[in-house]
C-alpha cells in the first residue's frame, strides 16, 4: 500500500493546490488592478467637469481605499472642504510669533509630535515641517480670532502637512476648523461634551450587553476623546490608515467619527466582555486601540450604523442643543456639492428673504415649503445613491435633517 508520500495523485494534487493559490493570488491583484485603474480614470472625469462632480469625488472618498494617492489627495480634498482655486493659490502670510499667546503651547505640542512623521526622515527635514506645522496653526489662529487652540489640534494639521503640503494645507486647515472641527475650538468643551454624548446610544442600539458592561463599569467616553479631536491621528501609527480615514472623514457628515468610535468598541466586544468590569481596566482596554483593524469593514460599517441610526434619533438622547458643526452641514454640504460660492450666496440670500416675506404672513408656511436647497441636495448626492446604495446616501443627505443656524457665507 503506498503512503501519500509515494502516491503519484498526492504530488499532482499538491502541485494542483499550489497552481490554483498562486492562480487565486494573480487574479486577486489583477482585479485590483483594474479597480484602482478604474477609480483612477472616475476621479480624473469628476475632476474634469464643469462645476466638478462632488458628489462622485465623495462615493470614491468613501468607498473601498479610499482617494488611493497623496496625489489624488491634493486635487480632491479641496473640492470635498469647498475651498475656493483662488484661496488656494495665496500666499500664506508670515507669522509673528513674538507676544503670540498661543505660541508656547503649540510649540511644546510640535516637539512632541516626533511619532507623527515617517521613520528615517532625516532630523533637518523633519524640523523643517514641525517649523511650517507651527506657522499653519498660528496663522489659521491669527485669522480665526473666534477659534481656540486645543491640544491634539495639531495632529490634525500635521496630516493636512505631509499629505499637501504647507501651501495648500493652511488653506484646507482653515476651512476644516472653522466647519468640521468648529465644536472643538470653543472656549469650553461642552459642544465636544455633547457629540461624545453619541457614543453611548450608538452602542446601545447595536449590542445592549456591551453598553450595559460600560456603564456598569462606569468607565464614560473620555477614552475615546483623543479618537475624536484628532480624528484618530493620535492613536494610529500607521499612516495609511489616517489618510483613508481622512477620505472618509472628509466626505461625510461632521458626526461620522464618532460613529467610527463607536464601530471599533462594538468590533472588540469579546475583549470588553473578558475585561475586569472596573473603571480603570475597561477605560485602559478601550484607550488603545489594536494597530491591525479591519479599516475598510469599519468604514463600511459605521457608514451602515449612520443609516440606521441618524444623528436626528440619536439628539434626543443626548443634550437638547445642537453642535455647531452638525447645524451648519447644510450650508456646506451645499456650497460643496456645487462648488460655485457665489450663486450659492445669492440662493441662500434669496431663500431667506422669501422665508422672511412668508413668515410675515404665517408662521408656518416658511416651515412646510420644501426649499430649492433642499431638493438640489438630493439630486446632487444621487451618484452616490447608484453606487453605494442607502448608506452613502445618508451619509451625505442627513446632513438635510440639521437646520442651519450660522451663516456659511455671510
Amino acid at each position: 500500500m503506498l503512503s501519500n508520500q509515494d502516491s503519484p495523485n498526492s504530488g499532482d494534487t499538491m502541485k494542483k493546490s499550489r497552481s490554483v493559490g498562486a492562480s487565486s493570488s494573480v487574479n486577486g491583484k489583477q482585479d485590483w488592478d483594474t479597480r484602482w485603474k478604474r477609480k483612477i480614470a472616475d476621479i480624473t472625469q469628476a475632476l474634469s467637469v464643469s462645476p466638478v462632480d462632488v458628489a462622485a469625488l465623495r462615493r470614491m472618498a468613501i468607498s473601498e481605499g479610499g482617494l488611493l494617492t497623496d496625489e489624488i489627495r491634493c486635487q480632491v480634498w479641496p473640492k470635498l472642504l469647498n475651498v475656493p482655486s483662488q484661496v488656494l493659490e495665496q500666499e500664506p502670510e508670515t507669522v509673528e510669533r513674538e507676544n503670540n499667546k498661543d505660541y508656547n503651547q503649540v510649540l511644546l505640542d510640535v516637539q512632541r509630535s516626533l511619532r507623527r512623521f515617517p521613520p528615517g526622515m532625516p532630523d533637518e527635514q523633519r524640523e523643517g515641517l514641525q517649523e511650517e506645522l507651527i506657522d499653519i496653526i498660528l496663522r489659521v489662529l491669527k485669522r480665526n480670532p473666534q477659534l481656540h487652540y486645543y491640544q491634539g489640534y495639531h495632529d490634525i494639521v500635521v496630516t493636512f502637512l505631509l499629505v499637501v503640503g504647507e501651501h495648500l494645507a493652511t488653506a484646507l486647515v482653515e476651512k476644516l476648523s472653522t466647519h468640521h472641527l468648529r465644536d472643538f475650538m470653543d472656549p469650553t468643551m461642552d459642544n465636544t461634551k455633547h457629540i461624545l454624548n453619541y457614543l453611548m446610544p450608538i452602542i446601545e442600539r447595536v449590542n445592549p450587553e456591551v453598553h450595559d458592561f460600560m456603564q456598569q463599569a462606569e468607565v464614560g467616553t473620555v477614552f475615546a476623546l483623543s479618537w475624536l479631536i484628532t480624528w484618530f491621528g493620535h492613536v494610529l501609527s500607521d499612516f495609511r490608515h489616517v489618510v483613508r480615514l481622512y477620505d472618509f472623514f472628509l466626505a461625510c457628515h461632521p458626526l461620522m467619527p464618532i460613529y467610527f468610535a463607536a464601530v471599533i468598541v462594538l468590533y472588540r466586544e469579546e475583549e470588553v466582555l473578558d475585561c475586569e468590569c472596573d473603571m480603570a481596566m475597561v477605560h485602559h482596554l478601550l484607550s488603545q486601540i489594536p494597530q491591525d483593524l479591519p479599516y475598510e469593514t469599519l468604514i463600511s460599517r459605521a457608514g451602515d450604523l449612520f443609516v440606521q441610526f441618524p444623528p436626528s434619533e440619536l439628539a434626543r438622547e443626548t443634550v437638547s442643543h445642537e453642535s455647531t458643526a452638525a447645524s451648519t452641514f447644510k450650508d456646506f454640504e451645499l456650497a460643496s456639492t456645487q462648488q460655485r460660492p457665489d450663486s450659492v450666496l445669492r440662493r441662500r440670500r434669496r431663500q431667506k428673504q422669501a422665508a422672511l416675506e412668508s413668515s410675515a404672513v404665517t408662521s408656518t408656511v416658511a416651515v412646510a415649503q420644501p426649499s430649492a436647497a433642499r431638493r438640489f441636495v438630493r439630486l446632487a448626492v444621487m451618484g452616490l445613491t447608484v453606487a453605494l446604495g442607502a448608506a452613502a446616501l445618508a451619509v451625505v443627505n442627513t446632513a438635510l435633517e440639521w437646520a442651519p443656524k450660522l451663516d456659511l457665507f455671510p
